[in-house]
């Protein structure tokens, strides 16, 4: 019986049959995620994520569905249910960075101990109100602070945090502009 060669909690023997079979057959690295919403009241709806596409076939894996709440805190007239959407973003930007410097430390056998990171965005309301076209409606900047506990030199953890930034799907959604198509269907 062989033992499992893990590095950070991620398995890198699957790591690495991983990466062999989408150099062999690039199209089992598309992926399409999908997430349902609905209305609930005010400023609180609901978000559900279960099904998704990737390697080359709908994945049934997921036994039940994710379920995310979004709100707004009472200043912004809302119930306080769920984070707001813009905390979100943070939330999204905070896991696929960490989640990309780990794989990534575990893939040039970095252990690591600990990752904790700190997330701020700055958002001037009046963008979304409409009361200034000057204001973006988003955010005005986003602001990531990393603490990593790892064997390795503090250059070497400068590198993960750019090598983080460079291969994370998230921070390249939020520092580039993404094409997205919306349309109405009537019930």
């Amino acid at each position: 019986m062989t033992e499992k060669k893990m590095m950070n909690g991620v398995d890198l023997d699957r790591l690495s049959a991983t990466i062999d079979q989408i150099k062999e057959t690039p199209g089992l690295a598309r992926f399409i995620f999908r997430a349902g919403n609905r209305w609930i009241d005010g400023g609180h709806n609901r978000t559900k994520i279960k099904g998704f596409y990737g390697a080359g076939q709908e994945d049934s894996s997921r036994q039940a569905s994710f379920v995310i709440d979004n709100d707004e805190p009472a200043v912004l007239l809302g119930q306080d249910k769920g984070a707001n959407p813009t905390e979100f973003l943070l939330h999204a930007l905070a896991g696929c960075l960490t989640t990309s410097l780990v794989y990534h430390a575990a893939a040039q056998g970095i252990e690591i101990e600990e990752v904790e990171s700190q997330f701020e965005g700055d958002l001037d309301l009046r963008g979304f109100l409409g009361l200034s076209d000057r204001v973006r409606n988003g955010y005005e900047n986003i602001r990531v602070t990393f603490k990593i506990t790892a064997d390795a030199p503090e250059e070497k953890l400068k590198e993960l945090c750019q090598l983080a930034q460079k291969r994370s799907p998230v921070f390249d959604i939020v520092s580039n502009p993404v094409p997205i198509s919306v349309r109405l269907e009537t019930k």
